[in-house]
């Protein structure tokens, strides 16, 4: 079996269930010829990143933080700015964390690809367009 190349609309869908999606096609949990320790997965192709949208009151409430390791080297952001700034990084986020935590996964985030508005450079790869 061959590796698939898969286009997913991410126009007005919500983030969390946009992300398992992603990451089981990613994983090629869905696959006759998974394997836990093989990369196995497919391509993923994410359009329309910039119009995501989340549910509650997650878009004032919800941040993402990092530390550099320093003493006071927090950095913080918040949904509705990086969404702004970066759309692509909140589905990436998203998706990172839904992944297995090892070198494996790594290598399987490699074949994720996100783009904020409806052009991508994949056209070529005639990828296979996913309803949600």
């Amino acid at each position: 079996m061959g590796i698939n190349w898969y286009l997913i609309n991410a126009d007005n869908q919500v983030l969390g269930r946009l992300a398992t999606r992603v990451a089981t096609l990613l994983m090629g949990k869905e696959r006759l010829d998974f394997s836990p320790n093989v990369n196995c997965g497919d391509h993923v192709v994410v359009v329309n990143a910039a119009r995501i949208r989340v549910t509650g009151n997650k878009a004032q409430d919800k941040k993402y933080r990092r530390h550099s390791g320093y003493l006071g080297g927090l950095k913080e952001i918040s949904y509705e700015k990086l969404l702004a700034k970066k759309p692509e990084k909140v589905i990436e986020f998203a998706v990172r964390g839904m992944l297995p935590q090892n070198r494996l996964s790594r290598q399987v985030f490699k074949n994720l690809k996100v783009y904020a508005g409806t052009e991508h450079p994949h056209a070529a790869q005639n990828p296979v367009e996913i309803k949600l």
